[in-house]
């Protein structure tokens, strides 16, 4: 109901036209950059990476999707795409070593990380119930007053999406500094080719922000709509 509102789409617009653009950003970054050959795979800079940290505990595979790249903290696996794990270019390793970057935070108990690993309960239960309850609450405090306490529950909700977002922002930027600096330590990129590597990662990062973004003016919105018309 509240997704078909004109104002929603304006008040979060300037996420969508950023999200818009780091999508195409990172495409285009990203295909120049598989044209880049490195002498290893993915998948063998993030296992260099990882056993140079001794973190030999930490297990790599190959998973579908386009760029549905990611560590999972709780088996200890770094997960890879096709275009990531096989492939010998400065694409493939950049995100690969980027993923690395999260394993090392994981063994540093990098705090950032722990606070967002602590937060994903909180912002998987607000993104998939605020909604419901912002609706509930504005349907039914009409006829049943007392309902009406769902909105700022609702809110609320919605506030832990964007609490995990904000947290997520330095856990994402430090892996991408961390990647950045260990391939060129490792020897895995040279100074000249690390150039693309740092498109990639800087175009990935603008997605970051962009979601970031969406999810703040989403909570302006909330706000907005249901107490910015009773002043």
């Amino acid at each position: 109901m509240m997704m078909f509102d004109p104002m929603y789409f304006l008040y979060i617009a300037p996420a969508l036209l950023l999200a818009f653009w780091a999508q195409r950003r990172v495409k285009s970054t990203f295909a120049q950059a598989q044209q880049v050959p490195a002498h290893l795979s993915g998948a063998g800079a993030a296992r260099h990476i990882l056993d140079a940290a001794g973190l030999q505990n930490v297990t790599i595979e190959q998973i579908p999707g386009q760029l549905s790249d990611h560590y999972d903290p709780r088996d200890k696996v770094l997960r890879l795409s096709p275009s990531v794990y096989g492939a010998r270019t400065a694409a493939a390793v950049g995100i690969a070593a980027h993923e690395a970057g999260h394993a090392l935070q994981d063994a540093e108990k990098y705090v950032p990380l722990v606070l967002r690993n602590a937060a994903v309960p909180a912002a998987t239960f607000g993104g998939n119930a605020s909604m419901w309850m912002l609706i509930g609450g504005m349907l039914l405090s009409s006829r049943f007053p007392a309902m009406g306490f769902l909105v700022p529950l609702g809110i609320a909700a919605f506030a832990c999406v964007v609490v995990f977002q904000l947290i997520n922002l330095p856990v994402e930027f430090d892996a991408s500094s961390r990647a950045k600096r260990l391939l060129v330590d490792h020897g895995i990129v040279t100074d000249h080719d690390m150039v693309y590597v740092n498109r990639v990662l800087n175009a990935a990062a603008w997605t970051y922000v962009a979601g970031t973004l969406q999810a703040v003016l989403t909570l302006l919105y909330y706000i907005m709509r249901f107490y910015g018309s009773r002043d």
